[in-house]
């Protein structure tokens, strides 16, 4: 038992608790130290993601945003068409009413004109010439006109 004599205990004492202990406890501790910066740098980086999370969130949201208005202004502008359109068909009905009463009137002066184009005398200075009114109810008023004057 040479190998465990005195100087051999005393010599492995002196290491363990020594400079071997201490390299024990330094390296024990180095191993905490690395872990909580491990620890530290998950941290930070899920920090990081949940920041560009955030940004991409706000980026969305604000991107929603301009296609809601987008598309508010063009229901808007939809809207003002429709109107524009309603308004533009109520003007063609009423032309097209104003364009039927000018025919009727048209169509009965035309009759009117025929009923009287027997008693019509084109010569402008004869001396039977009497002007004649017609009325809506077609009853006509005479009166008589001198040879030289005009209609």
């Amino acid at each position: 038992m040479e190998w465990l004599s005195l100087d051999s205990i005393v010599t492995i004492l002196g290491i363990l608790f020594g400079g071997g202990s201490g390299a024990f406890f330094t390296w024990r501790w180095m191993k905490k130290k690395a872990k909580a910066e491990a620890e530290s740098a998950e941290v930070d980086m899920a920090q990081k993601v949940q920041d560009t999370y955030q940004q991409m969130l706000k980026d969305k949201d604000e991107e929603v945003q301009d296609k809601n208005r987008i598309i508010n202004e063009l229901r808007e502008d939809r809207d003002h068409f429709r109107q524009d359109r309603n308004d533009l068909r109520e003007r063609l009905e009423k032309t097209e009413e104003t364009v039927r009463e000018l025919q009727r009137l048209v169509a009965r002066n035309g009759r009117q004109l025929e009923a009287m184009r027997p008693f019509m005398c084109y010569d402008l200075k004869c001396k039977k010439r009497v002007r004649v009114q017609a009325s809506e109810c077609e009853e006509t008023k005479k009166q008589e006109i001198e040879p030289n004057n005009e209609l």
